[in-house]
């Protein structure tokens, strides 16, 4: 395998990794594995004040791993790629074998 013909994914995986390397913005990732939720729907699961919910949902945006909808004052946010539910169930079986989630 010629490593550097893939430097582009290579980049991409490491965006992804870094975006999902914070307690808050895993956590988010974890509730929307759920299926699509509003902001203060997240805010309420999470205990998040609105600014940290805000900056983290942010950074998940700029990475494109959350893609949002609007339906009047609300903002639903939803896992942009659904491959990352593979990553995402990879951590809960080694991480958090007991955790039971309603898709498993």
């Amino acid at each position: 395998m010629d490593i550097k013909q893939h430097t582009q994914e290579i980049d991409a995986a490491s965006r992804c990794l870094k975006a999902l390397a914070h307690p808050g913005r895993l956590a988010i990732l974890c509730v929307l594995k759920e299926g699509e939720q509003s902001v203060q729907s997240l805010e309420k699961v999470l205990g998040l004040s609105q600014s940290a919910m805000s900056m983290q949902l942010a950074t998940l945006r700029g990475q494109h791993i959350v893609a949002t909808r609007r339906d009047g004052h609300q903002i639903y946010y939803r896992v942009a790629d659904e491959r990352l539910f593979e990553l995402l169930g990879v951590l809960q079986r080694i991480f958090c074998p007991d955790f039971d989630t309603p898709n498993d």
